[in-house]
């Protein structure tokens, strides 16, 4: 019985409503008393059953909650015979409890649109060869699996056959479609706008990225803050002191209709509501932005951060380094680009693939008597010419003579930063490469704004050369820069600043820096979803996005001082109500509820109000 009228709770409040309005009707249009006393006494015992319920529930474990002094208010009321304020606090607080749940219900729509795009079904290949429609839950790893044109990946796997263009808008938060061909990496939930491949799984069901994220981002709307505890804690207390209040009322002053409004007065509902509320859709905002904040602990101390300590590679730059200055020597420089193109193919150092990328196509040629010179690079033969490929210590041991305009550009390129791939075709300079990593586009306006929010303190720490970090740090406006960081340097770094009482964020790439990720108050990693990254830090960035960062920090701000105004708002109005009960005439128990669920509408208003922010 008790679980069919909690189940019933919704047609409650609509038949207390009817029954409300039936009632005044039959007073003030047909002047019927009886029938006004009645259809109020219904709508009050109906009313009462539910809330009375879940009061016996609480006090079976021994908390005294909201419901309970509802429920000896109303009770009191009727005995009193108030039978008016008695059905209109049941049906304000049965109506304040819906809008909460439905509240909630919207603030959690960042996990319904997640899982509503998690795929249900999948086309496996059978034993036959043929392509199979089957429930998701009966793909297992290794299998191989058909997606077609507007169907949902429906593993992480690896593409096996076939090209297309995949909308990775649920893992990265990017809508721009990636392209896609054999070994490509897919993830389950995105969607292939066009192309046919064969994918073979290599993650399924919730160990897939995809599922990660929901549990990641349901796990953190369910965690409580520091806030959201001491409210409870508080709660706990507080609802027994409003009880004993009334009491003390009643016996000071007789007036049992004061000490029943005293009880209603003090509902803490918008004091409850209002915390949970933030959270929720503070998180809810971030997972639809790319940004999964791994619960409210984590809101807290990202929103005090003073200091931020970036990795270099992969986090301020974009990790893939290109040819960012050359310089040419002498005549024939299509002919030697092509006896470079032709070396640097059958080298597998990290500066070869940018040196073919930025030639491009061209004439290759078979490279003969290859020789790897250790720590300085490559000599070969390339139709009969003798080609060098590599630094200056390789020129110098290959006799080429580095002319006055060649040794100021070697000056040049090393003082900008670069990587420098020397190349001389028979002891003559014909090419001289810059290569460096690219700093990601629009960063130094993100630093900017990440200090406009109150860092202090913008620190880079990389592994590489001191002059290297030291330009980086110059171009993007950095407060510090320290090069030759092994991890373990890294780590020590962060607990020196952080024994100084630096509140410290590190923001890396999720791999080897996760010794620093763990050990920051917040670890941030650009990792684009992958699984390190989402092990290991209390924030993930899911897409590569730079800019980012700051939404994630002013979010967190917004989100520490949209609990505090609800806070506020919540005590104000219980304040403004007791004051009202003493020292004026007008106060009663439907006003009193009415003020109370006013609160709660204002809290939750102001609690949605982060499902839309944006960084300014």
């Amino acid at each position: 019985m008790q679980r069919f009228i909690l189940g019933k709770k919704n047609q409650i409040t609509l038949i207390s409503a009817i029954l409300i309005v039936f009632g005044f009707f039959a007073r003030f249009a047909l002047d019927h008393m009886s029938m006004f006393n009645w259809s109020l006494i219904i709508a009050s015992i109906l009313g009462i059953a539910p809330i009375a319920i879940q009061a016996y529930q609480s006090l079976k474990v021994r908390v005294v909650s909201i419901d309970v002094l509802v429920t000896i208010a109303v009770i009191g009321a009727v005995l009193i015979k108030n039978y008016e304020e008695s059905a209109i606090v049941t049906f304000l607080f049965l109506f304040g409890a819906y809008l909460e749940q439905r509240t909630l219900n919207k603030t959690r729509s960042a996990i319904k649109e997640l899982t509503d795009m998690a795929p249900e079904t999948a086309m496996k290949q059978m034993e036959s060869g043929e392509f199979k429609e089957v429930d998701i839950f009966d793909v297992d790893e290794d299998d191989i699996l058909l997606v077609r044109t507007g169907s949902s990946v429906p593993v992480d796997g690896t593409v096996l056959t076939g090209e297309g263009h995949i909308n990775e808008a649920s893992i990265t938060g990017e809508s721009v479609p990636v392209s896609k061909n054999k070994d490509s990496e897919v993830f389950a939930g995105t969607i292939l706008e066009n192309g046919t491949i064969q994918i073979k799984a290599n993650r399924v069901g919730e160990d897939t990225t995809f599922g990660r994220i929901i549990e990641l981002v349901e796990d953190a709307q369910d965690s409580k803050s520091e806030a959201e505890r001491f409210i409870d804690r508080f709660s706990k207390y507080y609802t027994p002191i409003v009880l004993a209040v009334g009491i003390l009322i009643w016996l000071f002053t007789q007036n049992i209709e004061m000490a029943i409004t005293a009880l209603v007065l003090g509902c803490p509902g918008a004091l409850v509501i209002g915390v949970p509320v933030s959270n929720v859709s503070g998180i809810g905002n971030g997972a639809r932005n790319g940004v999964l904040l791994k619960g409210s602990e984590v809101i807290n101390d990202f929103s005090k951060v003073d200091t931020i300590v970036f990795d270099k590679t992969g986090t301020l730059t974009i990790g893939n380094p290109e040819v960012a200055e050359k310089e040419f020597y002498g005549e024939n420089v299509e002919e030697a680009l092509g006896y470079l193109a032709s070396v640097e193919q059958e080298s597998d150092h990290p500066l070869a693939k940018a040196v073919l990328n930025d030639i491009g196509e061209t004439n290759f040629s078979t490279v003969e008597a290859t020789e790897v010179v250790k720590g300085e690079g490559i000599v070969a033969k390339v139709k009969g010419h003798r080609i060098a490929v590599g630094n200056a210590a390789l020129m110098k041991r290959e006799n080429v003579v580095l002319n006055e305009k060649a040794r100021n550009d070697i000056d040049r390129f090393e003082k900008n930063g670069n990587s420098l791939v020397l190349t001389s075709v028979d002891g003559e300079l014909k090419i001289l490469m810059g290569i460096r990593d690219q700093i990601r586009p629009g960063v130094k306006q993100d630093l900017q704004n990440l200090k406009k929010l109150g860092v202090k303190n913008l620190v880079v720490l990389s592994g590489d050369n001191q002059g290297t970090v030291d330009l980086v740090s110059r171009e993007i406006g950095l407060t510090e820069a320290h090069g030759h960081m092994l991890p373990e340097d890294k780590s020590a770094y962060i607990e020196k600043i952080q024994a100084e009482g630096q509140i410290v964020a590190f923001v890396g790439d999720g791999i080897n820096d996760s010794p620093s990720l763990a050990l920051a108050d917040i670890g941030i990693a650009m990792g684009s979803g992958t699984d390190v990254a989402i092990e290991t830090s209390d924030v993930v960035l899911m897409k590569s996005d730079f800019s980012h960062l700051s939404h994630a920090l002013g979010l967190t701000k917004s989100i520490s001082r949209n609990m505090k105004q609800n806070i506020v708002i919540a005590i104000g109005v219980v304040v403004i109500l007791f004051a009202g009960l003493l020292f004026s005439d007008w106060m009663n128990m439907s006003i009193g509820m009415l003020a109370h669920e006013a609160s709660i509408f204002v809290v939750i208003l102001n609690g949605i109000r982060l499902l839309r922010y944006r960084l300014r």
